[in-house]
């Protein structure tokens, strides 16, 4: 099979992406993208050279220092300045994971041949993702409306041989890495910063990755609420199609749809009850996870448009002859894409800790804590007041960022999208999730281990016996951060059929 993804022109999906990384493609620019890469900054030089107008970010300064014109000799040393002096970052190291899909995502748009930048240039950028030579960027200096500023001329830095990148797992200047690579620095021309930094990559990194997480983690909401269902002894009533069609929300069924699968053959959810009703948390559970499903398909619908775009600027349209100055480096869908984002995992989260507290509160027939001889032992007790924790934490995460601006660039930038700390935001909140989930499958197990001798169904019993070589049983008190930690190792690799989860 090849194993290698060329850049062209046709929609990048989020499937795709995944099979990309998923299988170490090898990134190679179509004859196609290469033409139109050619054909643009072949039509800016000459338009350089027919006339003296001042373009904006071409032959003039940046933000509001606009109307200052740069003379053409100059033109290279503005672009170079542009670059280092916007790689101001602070803040944590952005994940190699993410580094690794900016510089996908930058060469995508790049490759459109709408931004007047060297084929030589985003071939550099296609070498450094191939060797995985990743810029160091940082999580904070990004407004989210002049593009991702900061981050970007972090990534650029490299181009030009500065800043550091990751080589190998190791930190070093990038000069060492070109010089390891033979690669000389790349000289840039008139317009070829500002492309490089203009641009929503850093935000759409975050998201395209966060995408890929949410759908894995909203399978495995449903997955383990099965496992706490059957713990419960709750009923399967709810999950009746009857109900959803009646409120046909696409998540609403698919959620109910995957319960029953789920839950098909229990001994446990086949026995007759002797209660008529389920907490809110276990009854509710389409509704609450469907509501979720639906925001992330709208969300996907958000970022996959934005990951095909050009975000740069000004933009440049060879055959029509215009280049203009707009704004399509502003990360407003992004922005508030992402706190939807944000409120539909939190969701995820506040219903399974919900779970957890039934599950450890001595109800249907369960041991309280879910322990033998509770008194001698604290059991369960604690595993939930973490996960209430990061509930809560994750509550002020949920915060919309995209509600505030701050006007910078002397008041040229007066309105910006905040999106870049929506997606930071977003990350440790998804990632929250995860443990949250984690410790809902703890309890779940060790509850369900208490309806010996009947069992749950074929599925359950067999993704427990996978999980139960990680977790074991808890017979009495012991260090229990250990069994969090190895549960949510066990969430993070287990593998899932992408066909279940998009």
């Amino acid at each position: 099979m090849e194993r290698i993804h060329y850049i062209s022109s046709e929609t990048l999906e989020l499937t795709t992406i995944s099979d990309i990384l998923s299988e170490e493609k090898t990134l190679v620019l179509s004859e196609d993208s290469k033409t139109r890469i050619v054909k643009c900054r072949t039509y800016l030089d000459e338009k350089l050279t027919k006339q003296d107008k001042p373009i904006y970010g071409i032959n003039t300064g940046f933000g509001s220092l606009y109307n200052v014109e740069i003379s053409k000799e100059n033109l290279t040393k503005l672009q170079e300045n542009l670059v280092m002096s916007h790689a101001c970052g602070t803040g944590e190291r952005v994940p190699d994971a993410i580094v690794k899909l900016m510089l996908l995502l930058k060469i995508q748009s790049l490759s459109y041949g709408h931004s007047g930048v060297q084929l030589q240039t985003v071939e550099r950028l296609v070498a450094m993702y191939n060797a995985s030579v990743l810029p160091v960027v940082y999580t904070q200096g990004s407004l989210g409306a002049s593009g991702d500023l900061a981050p970007l001329a972090h990534l650029s830095l490299p181009l030009i041989g500065k800043g550091s990148v990751v080589y190998n797992g190791e930190e070093m200047p990038s000069e060492a890495v070109l010089e390891i690579m033979k690669w000389e620095p790349v000289s840039l021309q008139s317009k070829e910063g500002l492309a490089l930094l203009n641009g929503t990559q850093f935000m759409s990194a975050y998201g395209v990755f966060l995408l890929l997480k949410s759908f894995k983690l909203s399978y495995l909401a449903d997955l383990i609420a099965s496992v706490s269902i059957d713990a419960f002894d709750g009923r399967l009533d709810p999950f009746n199609e009857l109900i959803h069609l009646v409120r046909p929300h696409n998540g609403q069924l698919k959620t109910a749809e995957r319960i029953r699968e789920f839950l098909s053959d229990s001994a446990i959810i086949n026995q007759e009850k002797q209660h008529v009703q389920d907490p809110y948390s276990f009854r509710c559970i389409p509704q609450v996870h469907g509501a979720t499903k639906d925001t992330l398909d709208f969300v996907l619908k958000t970022f996959k448009t934005e990951i095909n775009s050009v975000t740069d600027n000004p933009n440049i349209f060879s055959q029509e002859d215009e280049i203009i100055s707009g704004g399509n480096f502003h990360g407003q869908p992004l922005a508030l894409a992402l706190d939807y984002l944000k409120i539909a995992m939190a969701e995820l989260g506040n219903i399974s800790e919900r779970r957890v507290f039934q599950l450890v509160s001595g109800l249907r027939g369960l041991p309280v804590f879910l322990v033998n001889n509770p008194g001698l032992n604290s059991g369960f007790m604690i595993p939930q007041y973490t996960a209430a924790s990061i509930v809560s934490a994750n509550k002020q995460l949920a915060s919309p960022a995209s509600v505030d601006s701050i006007v910078s660039s002397n008041g040229q930038e007066d309105h910006v999208s905040m999106g870049a700390n929506a997606a930071t935001q977003a990350y440790t909140l998804v990632n929250n999730v995860e443990r949250i989930l984690a410790i809902e499958l703890f309890n779940a197990s060790q509850a369900l281990a208490f309806r010996a001798p009947l069992q749950s169904s074929p599925f359950i019993e067999q993704l427990l016996g996978s999980y139960r070589v990680e977790v074991p049983f808890v017979e009495e008190d012991e260090v229990m951060h250990y069994p969090i930690q190895q549960s949510i190792s066990f969430l993070q690799h287990l593998q899932i059929d992408s066909a279940e989860l998009y």
